[in-house]
């Protein structure tokens, strides 16, 4: 098993004019002379947290983290009912993140990100492929509007108590666009039923990931209030315009990724995103390495963490 690093601080921080009104939060660490890697958080609306900076070896990686539009440190924050996210959209942020790389003068970078991480990446890779050196992903997902469905819906027969409660809290038929209508309820005028929307969303992605976590913890309904409002309210704000992608367009162009590595590491019992996704890629991507978990879900285990070690210890010397 790989051994994360020891914990950094970063060594510059800033806070970076992409337009509209919005500033991203920016930090990097490591070794300035080191090679440029982008930590490309979740969500979409998680922030990026200090646990990803100990997947890279600080003497050989100058180690950028960014939060999106809207959340963590980022403003202004889509937790203020007053923000607006109309400017918030998945070709913001792959031009937010090409305007990150001009600012800090980096030529090529490493990408590295999971789950909705591992979308904006593809986005951004496929956009400018000659600025990706490689590319490492636990829990991949392109965000096709059939992923979606099988999050907040498909899903739900393994978890058909959850699936009512969830689908009580849209206050939508069954066949209705529940993500739509939770999209419309963190917009709500009144505070108590955009917090009530945000409980019920968080509920419903725990239930989802309960069986990682033993219903020991919930790894959405235990974040701080404004940051947990921020990311309901942002993932909802994607989710139900399909992050603004072709349906299939990642998968589709990923000719595009053509001479760039690419390792791909997925958990086999992912329910919220299951594995097909990741075997669908790495068969449209030629210079793709697919390792598939086999006890490992979403959050991934051990063993997934191992994966991308090795694989960020074998790219730091390229």
């Amino acid at each position: 098993m790989g051994t994360l690093y020891p914990p950094v601080e970063p060594y510059e921080t800033g806070m970076l004019d992409v337009g509209d009104g919005n500033f991203v939060y920016w930090e990097v660490c490591g070794n300035p002379a080191g090679k440029p890697a982008l930590v490309v958080h979740g969500g979409p609306g998680s922030g990026c947290g200090p646990g990803a900076r100990r997947c890279f070896d600080p003497e050989r990686y100058r180690v950028v983290l960014f939060d999106q539009r809207g959340c963590g440190r980022s403003t202004p924050h889509a937790a203020d009912p007053a923000t607006d996210l109309r400017h918030n959209t998945t070709r913001h942020l792959v031009a937010d993140m090409e305007r990150l790389r001009e600012h800090l003068g980096i030529g090529r970078w490493l990408l590295y990100g999971g789950s909705w991480g591992s979308t904006l990446i593809l986005a951004y890779a496929e956009a400018h492929p000659e600025r990706v050196t490689q590319i490492v992903v636990p829990a991949v997902t392109t965000t096709r509007r059939s992923e979606i469905d099988w999050l907040y819906r498909g899903v739900g027969r393994f978890f058909p108590e959850q699936w009512e409660r969830f689908l009580a809290g849209a206050g939508t038929p069954p066949d209705g666009d529940v993500v739509a209508a939770y999209a419309a309820l963190t917009n709500h005028p009144e505070a108590a039923v955009r917090e009530r929307a945000t409980a019920d969303w968080c509920a419903w992605e725990d239930a989802v990931l309960s069986g990682e976590t033993g219903n020991a913890s919930r790894p959405y309904g235990d974040r701080p209030p404004a940051a947990r409002t921020a990311l309901v309210r942002i993932a909802a704000h994607y989710f139900a315009h399909g992050a603004w992608l072709e349906e299939g367009a990642l998968l589709r162009d990923a000719g595009r990724l053509a001479g760039i590595p690419g390792v791909l590491i997925h958990g086999r019992l992912d329910l919220g995103g299951p594995l097909r996704t990741a075997w669908e890629l790495a068969r449209a991507w030629p210079d793709a390495e697919l390792t598939v978990v086999e006890d490992a879900g979403h959050l991934g285990t051990d063993a997934t963490a191992a994966h991308v070690l090795a694989a960020l210890d074998r790219f730091a010397a390229h």
